[in-house]
C-alpha cells in the first residue's frame, strides 16, 4: 500500500527540469566557495601557491564530475 503511494507521487510530480538547474547552482556555489578559499591561502602563504593551486585544481574537477553525472541523471531518468 505504502508504496503504491509513492510511486502515484513520484509520478505525478516530475521533478527531473529542476534537478539539474539545482546541481549546476550547486557545483557553482562550491567552486566559487573553493576559489575564495584558494585564493585566501596563497594571499596568506603565497610560497604555497603551486600546491594549493594544484589542489583547486582537483577540487573543481571533482566538482564538475558530480556535475556533469548529474546531467546524465538527469537524461536517463527524463
Amino acid at each position: 500500500m505504502e508504496y503504491e503511494a509513492i510511486e502515484a507521487i513520484s509520478t505525478a510530480i516530475d521533478l527531473t527540469p529542476i534537478g539539474y538547474p539545482l546541481a549546476v547552482i550547486g557545483a557553482a556555489m562550491g567552486i566559487s566557495f573553493l576559489g575564495q578559499k584558494a585564493a585566501q591561502s596563497i594571499a596568506r602563504q603565497p610560497e604555497a601557491g603551486g600546491t594549493i593551486q594544484t589542489v583547486f585544481i582537483l577540487g573543481a574537477a571533482f566538482i564538475e564530475v558530480l556535475c556533469l553525472l548529474a546531467f546524465v541523471l538527469v537524461i536517463l531518468a527524463g
